[in-house]
C-alpha cells in the first residue's frame, strides 16, 4: 500500500552497526520496539509539557504527548500512503532528549552550557534526542545506543544548528546532519511527524489550560478554529456545556486539522509526484496545511503563547523550574563527587553533567535539588 515516495523498510539506508534482519518485524517496527523498551521512553511519564507533575495528575506529560503524536501521525500516514511504522517510531522518540520541566529546563540548561563554556554551542533537545538513541542508552553489549535505522534517526533530528550539524558530519560524513548543510528536507514521514506534533500540542494545551483554570472558554472564542468547532458542537448537541463541550470542540479541531493536512498534502504530492523518498527530500516541504488552516493554526499558537505560556502563574512556575536546573548544574560542576559513580566525566565533564540532568524526570530533579541545596522550591 506504500506510495513510491514512502520510505520502504526493505530499502532502508541501514544502521550504524549492521545487523541481520529480524524474522517477524521490518526495520521500522524494530526501531519502534527498541524505543518503547528504552529507559528514556519510560522517563517521559514524569517529564512534563506546560504544567508540572505536582500541579495535577491529569495534565499531559511527554509520554502522553508522544502517544498522541503517534496516533495522529499514523492516521494521516495511512491515508497518504506513507509508512505508518516509521511515523510511529519517530513520534515515540521525538521528545526523548527533553529535559525535566519542559522548555524551561531546556532553556536553563542551554544558558548554563553557554555561560560556563562559551565555545560550546549550548543545548538542543532535538540533538539530545538523537544523542539518547545513538549514545546514551545502554541496552546492548556490542554498542552504545539503540542502533536505530537512518530513517528513524533522521526524523528524530527535527532541528539542528549548522555548528552541530558540522560536528555530526565529522563522525558520520553522509549521515543525518547532512541535510542541514545541503538545505534538503527529511523524509515525508518525518515531515508528517513535525506537523502531527504541532496539532497535538496545540489541542492538548487548550485542554490543559482550561483544566488549570488559566484559560476560559470565552477567551478561546477569539480563536477562529476553536470558535467554529465550538459552534458546530452546540449546533449538533444544543445546550452542551462543561467538559463535554470542551472535549467535543477539541475533537472537532483535531479532525479538521488532520483532514486538512491530508487534503493539502495529498494535492501537493500529486502535483510534485516525487518518484522516490530521496526525490521528495530534494523538494520543498510537501507535508502541509492549506493556506486557510495554516493561518488558523498560527492564530491559535499566538493565542496560547500570549494567554497560556506567558500567563503570570506559568511564568512563576517555570522560573522556579529554571532555578532547579541551574542549581543542579552549578552543584555538579562545583563538586563532581556529588554525581553518581555511573556518570563518567571523561574529557568533557560539562557534556556528561548536561546528559545526566537532561535525563532526569521532574520528580527526580526536585529530589536531587533538595538533597544538594536543602531548598524546596515546589510544595
Amino acid at each position: 500500500m506504500l506510495k513510491p515516495y514512502a520510505c520502504d523498510p526493505k530499502q532502508s539506508r541501514g544502521r550504524r552497526y549492521p545487523q541481520a534482519a529480524a524474522p517477524t518485524r521490518n526495520e521500522f517496527q524494530r526501531d519502534r520496539d527498541r524505543i518503547v523498551h528504552s529507559t528514556a521512553f519510560r522517563r517521559l511519564v514524569y517529564k512534563t509539557q506546560v504544567f508540572l507533575n505536582h500541579e495535577g495528575d491529569l495534565f499531559r506529560t511527554r509520554l502522553t504527548h508522544s502517544l498522541e503524536v503517534a496516533q495522529l501521525g499514523r492516521s494521516a500516514a495511512r491515508e497518504l500512503g506513507l509508512n505508518e511504522d516509521l511515523v510511529e517510531a519517530i513520534a515515540l522518540a521525538h521528545d526523548l532528549g527533553h529535559t525535566p520541566f519542559g522548555h524551561a529546563g531546556q532553556d536553563a540548561l542551554h544558558e548554563c552550557l553557554r555561560a560556563a563554556h562559551p565555545p560550546h554551542a549550548g543545548f538542543e533537545h532535538n540533538l539530545q534526542s538523537l544523542r539518547v538513541v545513538d549514545c546514551l542508552e545502554e541496552r546492548y553489549p556490542a554498542y552504545d545506543g539503540l542502533n536505530l535505522s537512518f530513517e528513524t534517526r533522521e526524523g528524530i533530528l527535527k532541528h539542528c544548528s549548522r555548528r552541530h550539524a558540522e560536528q555530526l558530519l565529522r563522525y558520520e560524513p553522509d549521515g543525518v546532519g547532512r541535510r542541514f548543510i545541503d538545505g534538503t528536507q527529511p523524509s515525508l514521514e518525518a515531515q508528517l511527524c513535525n506537523l502531527a506534533d504541532e496539532i497535538a500540542y496545540n489541542a492538548h494545551d487548550i485542554d490543559d489550560g482550561v483544566r488549570s483554570g488559566l484559560l476560559a472558554l470565552e477567551q478561546l472564542d477569539s480563536v477562529e478554529l476553536f470558535a467554529i468547532c465550538r459552534q458546530e458542537a452546540l449546533a449538533e448537541f444544543g445546550q452542551l456545556g462543561g467538559r463535554r463541550l470542551l472535549f467535543d470542540t477539541i475533537r472537532r479541531m483535531l479532525s479538521r486539522q488532520v483532514y486538512d493536512l491530508i487534503d493539502a498534502t495529498g494535492a501537493a504530492l500529486v502535483a510534485a509526484a516525487p518518484p522516490s523518498p530521496q526525490a521528495a527530500r530534494e523538494l520543498p516541504p510537501l507535508v502541509r496545511f492549506s493556506a486557510a488552516m495554516q493561518a488558523q493554526s498560527a492564530q491559535l499558537k499566538r493565542f496560547l503563547r500570549h494567554n497560556l505560556y506567558r500567563h503570570p502563574q506559568v511564568i512563576e512556575t517555570t522560573d522556579r523550574a529554571r532555578s532547579v536546573v541551574a542549581d543542579l548544574y552549578a552543584a555538579y560542576s562545583g563538586d563532581p563527587a556529588a554525581l553518581p559513580s555511573s556518570v563518567a566525566l571523561s574529557a568533557k565533564p560539562h557534556r556528561a553533567i548536561a546528559d545526566y540532568i537532561a535525563g532526569m524526570t521532574d520528580r527526580f530533579a526536585l529530589r536531587e535539588h533538595h538533597r544538594l541545596t536543602g531548598e524546596t522550591l515546589f510544595p
